[in-house]
């Protein structure tokens, strides 16, 4: 068993954090024991993803060097299975997968059977179930009735439970159907009753014809995607009500707008696209994968409120190099995927941290300086990741297919990587790393969380301890009284800005959950991982004016959950159940 002491003062890796490293992501002999530490497993990383350069004849050693020293200093982390499998016989590094799913049987559990070989190797994988035909139709060879879409993904959702990804990983799926499909209503309710699709998150593929016929009061059309005619007519408010009520009630479908989505595709001559990954960050084409990577905002902050641009900026340039030659190292599970990947080599950049980086510059999220911090940073960031790119693809090449897309007709001379930037969750990287996840605000300052096989893991918020620390108001009971809530919103003895700039995921009104989603969206190629939390005495009508918010503001996506409208919570405060993943 390895010895942590030498390494923790030096990391100032969190106890959660250890504990995490040591269950899913440090090497282990066949007797399950640890053989390394985290240090060594970035060093294992650094030198696996920079010996893409040797490709190149470029400088390897000093690449691993760089690739080393900003993972050390919590300064970036890429995906999970990058950190898992570098340098290891399985070696599938990328996080996102989108496969076809034809009308067909043996496309069908073709799909099935690559969607098992992904997951065995920690990927997650996406599916557009919209071209299967519907429940009652025809199948002409047997004589039989098609039983749709929603039974197929039962399917796919026993698969899943059974791999478990090779015991690491949770397996994740989203299924998409779009909303002029003849099921979509059996589809919006499939998890109606909880503890069905365990393993899918499920969104409704919203297009601007539905909502056009939505703000008309009409109704829209319902086409069977085996014969392309229209099959009926549904008013759009009856199924948008639908969706708007599923979606109170237990925190699905989400919406993915694909024709906004569709707008903002590099590669349109190649193909549309229909899916996205599980936690709807990253829309892909078929086949496509995409590896991803964090930059934590929190360090680039300091103690006295400034950002540390130029610090951002070498990170943004050092990351985009490790995330393309991840491209090239990754060893991918069959053909189609490595195909494709490597013609458009997308790449996803995004950050955690930002709340915590929030914090340090004394701004509230929910205010229009919090909004217009993210979209400086970001906008920084894209600038930077598009700059790099440009000078990878003068020395390397720019991606196969080049010719022909946005970056193309936009008159760039090259582009190594089609896509550079995504808001991912960061759920575990972000424990590694010590800091919030991805964008988003906050669930609790203090909370204990629930991870792979019913580990529980207290978290304090640091920046937020820090501060009480030095003031006159910590005490071990303050501390309980938070952590019984969550927030410090009430809680009158703690001076009003201390409790305006240390907000909570429920103290914000949901619109300013769809402001920061949507001003991070404008500087992101791909898309952003956002909920936005309401409380358990939410409005149905308040669901709405999210869902409609977000289509105004260009978001690719959009997801809410209520508190307690489930029995297993994501996040809670006091003694919630969490289940983290990225």
């Amino acid at each position: 068993m390895k010895r942590f002491s030498e390494i923790e003062d030096d990391l100032k890796l969190s106890d959660n954090a250890i504990t995490i490293l040591k269950r899913r992501y440090l090497l282990k002999n066949e007797a399950g024991e640890v053989t390394e530490t985290p240090l060594e497993m970035f060093r294992r990383v650094a030198h696996t993803v920079a010996s893409a350069d040797l490709l190149y004849q470029e400088d390897a050693a000093s690449s691993e060097d760089m690739f080393y020293q900003i993972m050390r200093d919590l300064y970036f982390l890429p995906n999970s299975p990058t950190l898992m499998n570098a340098g290891t016989e399985i070696g599938q590094l990328s996080a996102c997968f989108v496969l076809p799913v034809s009308d067909s049987l043996p496309s069908i559990f073709d799909a099935l059977k690559n969607m098992a070989l992904i997951q065995q190797s920690g990927g997650g994988t996406g599916f557009s179930f919209s071209k299967l035909r519907p429940r009652g139709d025809i199948v002409r060879s047997t004589k039989g009735v098609a039983s749709g879409p929603v039974s197929f993904m039962r399917v796919f959702d026993v698969a899943t439970e059974i791999i478990k990804q090779g015991g690491k990983r949770r397996g994740a799926n989203i299924g998409v159907l779009n909303v002029s499909h003849p099921d979509i209503l059996e589809f919006v309710r499939a998890k109606e009753d909880e503890g069905r699709f365990r393993n899918f998150n499920i969104s409704v593929g919203v297009t601007d014809s539905f909502m056009d016929a939505l703000y008309r009061k009409a109704s829209y059309p319902l086409i069977n995607p085996r014969t392309g005619e229209v099959t009926a007519e549904l008013d759009a408010k009856v199924v948008f009500d639908s969706l708007v009520e599923m979606a109170w009630k237990g925190g699905e479908p989400g919406l993915l707008f694909l024709d906004e989505i569709n707008r903002k595709n590099p590669t349109p001559a190649v193909g549309m696209i229909e899916s996205t990954n599980p936690c709807a960050e990253q829309p892909l084409l078929p086949y496509e994968s995409c590896n991803l990577g964090s930059i934590n905002l929190a360090r680039m902050v300091t103690a006295d409120g400034e950002i540390l641009w130029e610090r951002l900026r070498r990170t943004v340039r050092v990351a985009v190099h490790f995330l393309d030659n991840v491209i090239d190292v990754n060893r991918y599970p069959f053909p189609e995927i490595e195909t494709i990947t490597k013609a458009n080599r997308k790449i996803g950049l995004g950050v955690m941290g930002f709340a915590q980086a929030l914090f340090r510059l004394q701004i509230p999220y929910n205010s229009e300086e919090g909004v217009e911090t993210a979209a400086r940073v970001m906008s920084f960031i894209s600038d930077e990741a598009r700059e790099m790119s440009q000078k990878i693809a003068e020395a390397r090449g720019s991606f196969k297919n080049f010719k022909g897309s946005v970056w193309d007709r936009k008159g760039y001379t090259a582009m190594r990587n089609a896509t550079l930037t995504t808001i991912a969750p960061t759920g575990s990287i972000s424990i590694i790393a010590g800091t919030s996840s991805g964008i988003e605000p906050l669930f609790a300052l203090v909370f204990v969380r629930n991870v792979m096989d019913g580990t529980r893991l207290i978290e304090t918020d640091s920046v937020f301890e820090e501060v009480l620390r030095k003031s006159a108001f910590y005490s071990p009971d303050l501390m309980e009284r938070i952590a019984a809530s969550g927030s410090i919103k009430a809680i009158e003895e703690i001076p009003s800005d201390i409790r305006e700039i240390f907000v909570t995921a429920m103290d914000i009104a949901p619109e300013w959950h769809v402001k920061m989603q949507a001003a991070f969206q404008q500087y992101v190629d791909n898309g952003v991982s956002k909920t936005v939390n309401l409380p358990h005495d939410a409005r149905v009508d308040d669901v709405r004016e999210i869902f409609l918010l977000a289509h105004k503001l260009k978001c690719k996506g959009i997801t809410v959950y209520r508190h307690k409208s489930r029995t297993e919570e994501v996040l809670s405060p006091g003694c919630p159940s969490v289940v983290c993943e990225e």
